[in-house]
């Protein structure tokens, strides 16, 4: 496990477990909000943004929690030896942002871009939840599908999956 694409749909819980991850094996991670958006919520350049997720791939080891562009995205996926997809019900992925949201005004969430507006956010979250539940969670699910023969590949699809992978995790660590 050296390279690991954490995916799925908006609120899903993709920093949550890249942090953690992170936590527990020492691999570098990286949020794609902080390359593709600036500070105040604007976006880069999408040539600034590819360049950098370019770099990103051809590091040894990383995590990668995000989504980014559709294009990078299928980049990421084929590059990482090591798939963490977060496919969550969609309803949970509303309640999430929804949470999310609410904390917002307490502390900015993790892995936001410095002073982004936390109602457009999620705005854009909540319409991202539909727009990836019709559009995306059918391809990320076969991709897994016929992909777990070639990678490390965790489909995961409740809290009690979560949990299970951190066990597995911290046992094939030795912690």
């Amino acid at each position: 496990m050296n390279k690991v694409a954490v995916f799925g749909n908006a609120g899903g819980g993709k920093s949550t477990l890249s942090k953690r991850l992170a936590e527990m094996t020492g691999l570098p991670m990286v949020a794609l909000d902080l390359l593709k958006y600036r500070p105040g919520g604007g976006e880069v350049s999408y040539e600034e943004y590819k360049a950098a997720h370019d770099r990103l791939l051809q590091q040894e080891q990383w995590i990668i929690d995000g989504y980014g562009s559709l294009d990078t995205l299928w980049e990421r996926l084929e590059v990482a030896d090591t798939l963490v997809y977060l496919d969550m019900p969609v309803l949970q992925h509303y309640w999430w942002v929804t949470k999310r949201f609410l904390k917002g005004f307490l502390v900015p969430p993790e892995n936001w871009p410095e002073n982004s507006p936390i109602l457009k956010g999620t705005l854009n979250s909540y319409y991202t939840v539909w727009l990836c539940d019709k559009k995306l969670t059918p391809k990320y699910r076969e991709y897994v599908s016929k992909t777990k023969e070639s990678k490390r590949v965790y489909h995961l699809q409740s809290l009690k999956q979560v949990k299970k992978f951190y066990q597995t995790i911290e046992l094939e660590l030795g912690k």
